[in-house]
């Protein structure tokens, strides 16, 4: 079975442990959000990408879900010596080996993608990851500022969530994003999967910044595979992170069943929501034409997140089987409008 999931960071690096034990001869490729890229002291830092590497590869720190087990900050404190900031985002020394061999790769002209699979073989992984684009882009956040000119500005999404600590959203601008084209592999991983996941990452500065790359979104809405989401909001609130300050900064109600309507009928032909707090938003999901289960989605255990990966995939063949008996996958609902199987 070929699995291709379009990931973010923390969340969606714990899913694919669980998808990974859940079918543990699949053959999975990983698309990684690249919009929290950013340049710091000449190094290009890809945060999404190293917390799927280190997370799968066995190097994470795993009670805060990023960064490096084990790791020293002797570079950080002699920068903080020297009065060389930013002062809010601290890089490890073990992290900072990282950023420099993809950078003096990428100085040497090697693409972001290339660059991703030789990072990628020192810690042997069992996935295959893709950056979403080999181009620069960046998600820059739009937030009040009275001394601004016109009491706003933009911000990088990570001076956003670390030094700012998610306030208000305005406005969510991905830089570049127009101009970019997928990496190699990714539209053929797309296109040749029996089965595409959307973990429960940020639907909109994570998997929302994948899908706005030219050819993404339309690759995804083509696929002949099932596409199967799990929602990362429960019981009204993001599980972690600032899911709902983005969501309202593009109009989108902090509900699993509005994620779900956000990405679409034309996208997705599955979403799980969570059996405790949100089984009463099913039949809305299936009224938008979308097949919905409510299962258990809290990553609360090795166990709960293998159940949970299950779950997508029990979903997904379900789905195939519906479109290939000629039934409609989303049993509730009112129009039939789920995509057609191409």
């Amino acid at each position: 079975m070929r699995i291709t999931a379009l990931a973010g960071g923390v969340g969606g690096a714990r899913f694919l442990r669980g998808l990974l034990a859940a079918a543990p001869d699949a053959d999975v490729t990983v698309i990684g959000n690249v919009g929290d890229d950013m340049t710091m002291h000449g190094l290009r830092i890809c945060p999404d990408l190293d917390t799927v590497m280190y997370t799968l590869g066995g190097g994470i720190h795993e009670g805060q879900g990023w960064g490096r087990t084990e790791e020293t900050f002797g570079v950080a404190d002699e920068l903080k010596a020297y009065g060389v900031g930013p002062d809010w985002f601290t890089l490890g020394d073990k992290d900072i080996a990282t950023h420099l061999v993809r950078s003096q790769m990428l100085g040497a002209g090697y693409p972001l993608s290339a660059v991703t699979e030789a990072l990628c073989t020192r810690w042997d992984l069992p996935v295959r990851l893709l950056p979403a684009s080999d181009e620069r882009v960046e998600t820059h956040v739009v937030v009040d500022d009275p001394e601004a000119p016109g009491g706003r500005r933009a911000v990088h999404f990570q001076e956003y969530w670390v030094r700012m600590h998610a306030p208000d959203a305005r406005a969510i601008v991905s830089v570049g994003a127009e101009n970019a084209k997928p990496a190699p592999g990714v539209l053929q991983a797309i296109a040749e999967a029996d089965v595409i996941v959307l973990p429960p990452s940020n639907p909109v500065v994570s998997i929302g910044t994948i899908l706005e790359i030219p050819g993404v979104r339309q690759a995804v809405a083509d696929a002949a595979a099932p596409v199967v989401g799990l929602s990362p909001i429960v019981g009204g609130g993001p599980v972690r992170g600032m899911a709902d300050k983005v969501l309202a900064a593009v109009g989108v109600e902090v509900t699993a069943a509005a994620v779900a309507k956000h990405y679409g009928a034309r996208l997705l032909d599955g979403w799980l929501v969570d059996a405790d707090a949100d089984a009463a938003s099913v039949a809305e999901v299936e009224a938008a034409g979308i097949a919905c289960r409510a299962v258990p989605l809290m990553m609360s255990s090795p166990e709960a997140t293998q159940a949970m990966a299950q779950a997508a995939l029990d979903l997904a063949a379900d789905i195939a089987a519906d479109i290939a008996a000629g039934r409609n996958p989303a049993a509730g609902s009112a129009d039939g409008s789920a995509r057609p199987a191409s």
